[in-house]
């Protein structure tokens, strides 16, 4: 099988990164030091490469009732544009097939975010069930590239890039709050217990943006300090603390 690869790949190897097979993708799992890297992050900002994750698109009149069959949680209480959503995609049964974030962009559009490592057989029921929602239109984004900025000061270096009215609108977001500004949509969420920002935006424009992130001293990070520091912050893993045989009740 031949491992897929992100647009940042080559900047990770010439960052000294160490390369791993991740749900079929080329990924970093640490840069030298993930101790290093996890401190990074609590303590200042790191950067993350998850453009591995899936980002589909849902346009449509029945994009909402689609959701609602879907999800576990309400997706009806979105109504604020940019306003996001954790939850659990379920079976018939009630067993989780993936956790994930949706976006409410309008009443006909929403963003989901996917795991990388149940992408197929997400898809494979998401596009099951489009048989009964037919107005539904459903897009992959594989064209996009997501970072995730995390770390008390996340924020300020990130918005330090930025003018002063793009700058402000991102301090203005609340948590699980989102926007779009020059072609990037900037999502007030992230996976490390600390604050943060997670960015969707075109692929080609991703390395541009990991190298500016540089010259503002936000460090790279690797899966491994991922997985620590959700760990520390008590948030769960799809696959290890989660599957189909559990419920979102327990």
């Amino acid at each position: 099988m031949t491992l897929k690869r992100t647009p940042l790949y080559q900047s990770h190897v010439d960052a000294g990164a160490k390369i791993v097979d991740f749900s079929g993708w080329q990924m970093p799992i640490h840069y030298g030091s993930q101790l290093e890297e996890h401190h990074a992050v609590r303590q200042s900002a790191g950067v993350f490469d998850v453009s591995h994750m899936n980002v589909v698109d849902l346009h449509g009149d029945g994009s909402k009732a689609l959701l609602q069959y879907l999800l576990a949680n309400d997706v009806a209480r979105l109504k604020i544009p940019g306003k996001a959503l954790y939850s659990c995609m379920l079976t018939e049964g009630g067993g989780i097939i993936d956790d994930l974030i949706v976006y409410y962009m309008d009443d006909e559009k929403y963003r989901v975010i996917l795991n990388a490592g149940t992408h197929d057989k997400d898809m494979v029921w998401i596009n099951t069930q489009l048989n009964d929602f037919p107005d539904v239109v459903l897009t992959e984004r594989p064209d996009l590239a997501m970072l995730a900025i995390q770390g008390p000061l996340a924020i300020e270096k990130f918005s330090s890039l930025l003018s002063d009215e793009a700058a402000d609108r991102v301090a203005e977001l609340v948590v699980f709050q989102a926007c779009e500004i020059e072609g990037v949509f900037i999502g007030r969420t992230g996976y490390t217990g600390e604050d943060g920002l997670e960015l969707i935006l075109p692929g080609d424009d991703v390395v541009d943006l990991w190298q500016q992130l540089m010259m503002v001293d936000v460090k790279p990070i690797g899966l491994g300090a991922r997985d620590t520091l959700r760990l520390e912050a008590g948030m769960a893993l799809y696959g290890l603390d989660m599957d189909e045989t559990t419920s979102p009740l327990v």
